[in-house]
């Protein structure tokens, strides 16, 4: 859940999930539906997919325990060489560091360094006799990132309470490389098209071709090519919407229709007891305001 996303959004979604799901072996009897609708607002959705698969690898294959090397941990959906690490140490206390954006930037600072001038994985190895100096590796990697997070920040570090300002050579230079890695945001524009029925439902289909969002119900989507829109199609709203780096600018028509494409199936506005995504029930609700 923690994978591009914050902590305090996660926390409502955890405690939910957890409440529900106590153990490894009750997790791995959930279906997928159930799974994505604790999930629902979340975001990034193939991670609800990915824990169920390795849950039910977990259990069915490894007794219900983690594997104990990298190697075997990184077969499981999803699961690549951060997270494998992250598990290493957590579960096993092994004596590793789980290298993500913060802890990319603890180094790069301590070092004066861009962090793309840096092969990390050398400099841990080079390093193991000053880096693992306890029996603590899981403490050792939560520890990275949390200092990465909550002293070592992107923006305003807290140098002043900072254990390593000493050897710190941002701090002492005169020189500070910057490294910012701010994602280029990509604006995309669409049309969407909604059939909407008299007892407020909308007609939802799978068969999109939208790669950021496949395999969920929404309405008909399009690229905006040009102005023109069939007269059947009634202007609703023009609004903006932002998923990952993707800044998307929609225009949303409508038409109260009785008969929708074989492909599609009506959806309440209001009573959804199946999966729908942040994105679809954003269109919900701006469809509702015609009732």
């Amino acid at each position: 859940m923690l994978q591009q996303t914050q902590v305090k959004t996660v926390i409502p979604y955890f405690k939910k999930f957890t409440k529900k799901y106590k153990t490894l072996v009750s997790l791995s009897k959930a279906n997928e539906t159930q799974i994505l609708k604790l999930w629902e607002g979340l975001g990034y959705y193939r991670r609800a997919r990915n824990l169920l698969a390795s849950a039910k690898i977990l259990v069915k294959g490894h007794n219900s325990k983690l594997p104990n090397t990298l190697k075997e941990i990184k077969k499981l959906p999803g699961v690549g060489d951060y997270t494998a690490n992250a598990l290493m140490g957590f579960i096993h206390n092994y004596p590793t560091i789980a290298i993500d954006g913060n802890v990319k930037r603890v180094f790069a600072r301590y070092l004066n360094k861009k962090e793309t001038k840096i092969n990390f994985e050398k400099l841990i190895d080079s390093n193991k006799k000053n880096l693992f100096i306890t029996n603590r590796n899981s403490d050792f990697v939560e520890a990275l990132m949390e200092f990465g997070a909550l002293i070592c920040k992107p923006k305003d570090p807290k140098c002043s309470q900072c254990c390593l300002n000493k050897r710190c050579r941002y701090l002492k230079s005169s020189n500070k490389i910057k490294n910012d890695k701010r994602k280029k945001t990509k604006v995309m524009n669409y049309n969407i098209f909604c059939y909407v029925s008299k007892k407020k439902q909308i007609a939802l289909t799978k068969e999109n071709e939208i790669k950021f969002l496949k395999n969920f119900n929404l309405p008909l989507i399009k690229e905006m090519e040009n102005n023109s829109v069939n007269k059947n199609w009634k202007f609703l709203k023009n609004y903006k919407n932002s998923i990952s780096n993707l800044s998307l600018n929609i225009n949303l028509y409508y038409q109260f229709s009785n008969k929708i494409p074989k492909s599609y199936n009506w959806y309440s506005l209001k009573n959804n007891k199946e999966f729908i995504p942040s994105f679809t029930k954003r269109i919900f609700n701006q469809v509702s305001t015609l009732f």
